[in-house]
């Protein structure tokens, strides 16, 4: 959070004759309305015995800071790094078993069970369907946006033209000095598409190196809400009416449910829409359309990352630490898939780690335009902000931006006009 501290020039006069005074240079608030989400004013002030009143400061306080750093990049050669360190994860262990003792033990989340969460179901359907809408949606913008991939590497660019920064790192990067060769980007550039194996049993045995070929691979998002509570026909899933019996750390048994009545129909389930191919996509027809679209977008993208993020927290996902594999499950498969850097040392075996939500739904950062008919300049490139394809690409259609991403996209950061500029900045 940041806090602004303003002094002198912030005063108030004694009331004069039971007149009402005000407070002098607080126009700048409106100013900072715009990237404060949450504003607070904090006064503190004197009284003296000549009946007049001096304010000492004003402490402005912003939820969302001014400027953050931009995402870290992590070469192929290294491993990605835990989302809890292990050292507090010891410490945390060792910290709940000595709180543990003599006491009973606690509840088991019902996914390590065998069971769904009832009131996670609807979350799931909806998760769903704004992935659905947000491909539909972006396959429309596209084709009123410009947006750029490079030939070469992974990097795209939302804008008029590609941006001019040597930062290629494809093949025959140094042939050509690093710059990119930029072609017309697609719903995969923008999106990244990352799949996961289907479990039929999620709590079953895990996908040997043999079977890597038998099971069927979809969109991981979408494994997600199947283990969530989605019922897909074509994905058919064991659900479980009764806990499992544990008669080891890794073997169980499941429970007799012949006793259990008859399952009640099927109440009406929420309808899962269906994505739209290139044939039927229209682009919008106006300044306005293309804003409602844009808002729309964005929109479908905050609910489906943040909903996905709240089913993490009961099903587990795991990620691999050498390259972008996704597991939907309690532990990872055994496919020796792994093509990182160094797989031939652990016999192509993936290194299994906690994930988190950029793993299961990469944000896929570029760099923000703060103005479309001005292009960027390589020298000012410390200047300039990033923000994901998605959102630079709603907004560059029109849509606002979100607070939470003002600070990596340096949206209050003043660009300087030329380069003596910047060397007088700097």
């Amino acid at each position: 959070m940041d806090s602004v501290c303003l002094h002198s020039q912030f005063s108030r006069t004694a009331p004069l004759h039971g007149k009402e005074s005000t407070w002098q240079g607080l126009s700048l608030l409106n100013s900072m309305k715009s990237r404060c989400s949450g504003l607070s004013l904090q006064f503190n002030f004197s009284v003296l015995p000549q009946h007049s009143i001096h304010a000492q400061a004003l402490v402005i306080k912003c939820d969302n800071p001014q400027n953050a750093d931009l995402p870290p990049y992590y070469s192929k050669k290294e491993k990605k790094p835990f989302p809890i360190p292990i050292v507090e994860l010891r410490r945390a262990a060792r910290q709940r078993l000595k709180d543990s003792k003599n006491k009973p033990r606690g509840a088991v989340p019902p996914p390590k069970r065998g069971l769904v969460v009832e009131k996670l179901i609807p979350l799931a359907y909806r998760v769903l369907n704004a992935r659905i809408r947000l491909i539909n949606n972006l396959k429309k913008l596209l084709k009123v946006t410009p947006a750029y991939s490079c030939k070469w590497c992974s990097e795209i660019h939302v804008g008029p033209t590609g941006h001019p920064f040597k930062s290629c790192r494809g093949p025959h990067a140094s042939a050509r000095k690093g710059a990119h060769e930029w072609g017309e980007a697609f719903l995969e550039d923008i999106l990244a598409p990352v799949e996961a194996y289907h479990l039929y049993d999620r709590l079953g045995k895990r996908i040997p190196h043999e079977e890597r070929f038998s099971v069927p691979r979809i969109p991981a998002v979408v494994e997600l809400c199947i283990q969530a509570g989605v019922d897909l026909p074509e994905y058919p899933t064991k659900r479980r009416r009764k806990p499992i019996i544990r008669i080891g750390k890794r073997e169980f048994v499941d429970a007799d449910e012949s006793e259990l009545p008859d399952p009640e129909p099927d109440s009406p389930k929420p309808e899962i829409l269906s994505e739209l191919f290139d044939s039927e996509i229209t682009p919008p027809s106006s300044k306005e359309e293309t804003v409602l679209l844009a808002e729309e977008t964005l929109e479908a993208w905050e609910e489906m990352r943040g909903g996905a993020k709240k089913l993490m927290k009961l099903y587990t996902v795991r990620a691999c630490g050498y390259c972008p594999e996704v597991h939907v499950g309690p532990s990872g498969h055994k496919a020796q898939n792994c093509g990182a850097h160094k797989h031939q040392q652990r016999n192509g075996q993936h290194g299994w780690q906690a994930a988190i939500l950029d793993d299961l739904i990469p944000p896929k950062y570029v760099w923000h335009v703060p103005d479309v008919n001005k292009p960027l300049q390589k020298e000012l490139r410390s200047f300039y902000g990033q923000a994901p394809a998605v959102v630079e690409l709603c907004v560059q259609a029109g849509a606002e931006v979100p607070d939470h991403y003002r600070p990596t996209m340096r949206s209050d950061v003043g660009i300087p006009a030329n380069v003596r500029e910047a060397e007088m900045a700097v």
